[in-house]
């Protein structure tokens, strides 16, 4: 599929973002992206980072958005993130709705056993940025929990969760739990693959499952790029979602 530029203007908001990378030699940047599941290391202390993307889905509809996610840590164990969608265009049944989608700010506590290992708990809500039409229109509470392993050159993140949804069907759980399983392979310094399982349940409703390969290249320990494909593996999953990305520093503020 083609993502037209002039709708997503994603070149030109990684274009203003890479000199950034070049304002000060500092602590190399630590990358959520492109998996589903988050790593329990925080950033480096006081470093902004900033997490670009863009992506399709296409099912019965097709969906194109720019996720992004800011990150920040004020200890090596807090941290805080910033997440959301700066721009929906959906497409369904000749239908077109666009604009803001939900953000979702996220306290963040790492719990760092050695340089191998590390736990991560992860306090989030959902802010209905997105309204009722390209969102639920109402407020999500979740609780994410991280384990993080170093297995020479394997990286592994799996992630079990819980969201009370503020919004449920009659006959459905307003509770969801989600668990995800990313595993990360260094071909070398710079570059990387990954494949995780990810998949969601809730009383009431049917499951949902997805399987995601992606790489990703950084050519300095303060720029990474990926690219990647998830692939839906039950009937009320998106069918394919193809997305890329980047992450820079901001900047250091403190």
């Amino acid at each position: 599929m083609r993502i037209r530029h002039a709708q997503f203007p994603v070149i030109s908001l990684l274009l203003a973002a890479m000199p950034m990378v070049c304002v000060a030699e500092e602590e190399p940047i630590s990358p959520y992206r492109p998996s589903v599941s988050n790593s329990a290391q925080l950033p480096a202390v006081g470093q902004l980072e900033l997490e670009l993307g863009m992506l399709t889905a296409s099912s019965d509809s097709r969906r194109q958005s720019l996720p992004y996610l800011m990150k920040l840590a004020w200890s090596e164990q807090w941290g805080v993130l910033l997440g959301g969608e700066a721009r929906i265009r959906n497409t369904q049944a000749g239908v077109l709705e666009q604009g803001v989608g939900d953000t979702n700010l996220v306290l963040k506590r790492a719990f760092i056993m050695n340089k191998e290992t590390a736990f991560g708990l992860e306090l989030s809500v959902k802010l209905p940025t997105a309204g009722s039409v390209l969102g639920s229109g109402q407020r999500d509470y979740g609780l994410n929990s991280i384990y993080s392993q170093d297995l020479g050159d394997w990286h592994v993140d799996n992630n079990l969760n819980a969201t009370r949804l503020g919004v449920c069907d009659p006959g459905t759980s307003c509770w969801q739990t989600g668990l995800s399983s990313a595993w990360t392979y260094s071909l070398s310094d710079k570059t990387k693959l990954l494949g995780e399982w990810s998949g969601t349940q809730r009383r009431g409703s049917k499951p949902q499952s997805q399987i995601l390969l992606a790489a990703s290249y950084s050519p300095t320990p303060r720029l990474s790029f990926d690219l990647g494909v998830t692939k839906g593996m039950s009937q009320t999953a998106n069918n394919w979602t193809w997305f890329t990305g980047v992450v820079v520093p901001l900047a250091k503020l403190f």
